[in-house]
């Protein structure tokens, strides 16, 4: 963001809720690759005036609400997946 000053202006106009989601929606992919484009739309999601992640479920360490069923049954899926 630091290289393209209308992404960090956009991303410094953020409200500390959405900056989290945008973070945690990068963090959430367990390939580096799928990281990495993550980074990539962030920045340019962020020039088209986007202010959240497309079709996120959401953070689910978040604790000041319950995780809506769709969330639940994702994070069941990848803990399978992992086992």
């Amino acid at each position: 963001l630091i290289a393209t000053p209308k992404a960090l202006a956009a991303w410094e106009d953020l409200t500390p809720l959405a900056r989290n989601e945008w973070i945690c929606w990068v963090l959430w992919p367990k390939k580096a690759e799928t990281r990495s484009q993550h980074i990539e739309r962030v920045r340019s999601e962020l020039l088209e005036g986007k202010r959240r992640p497309c079709c996120w479920l959401g953070c689910p360490h978040r604790k000041d609400k319950e995780l809506s069923p769709s969330v639940r049954w994702v994070l069941s899926s990848r803990s399978k997946a992992s086992a």
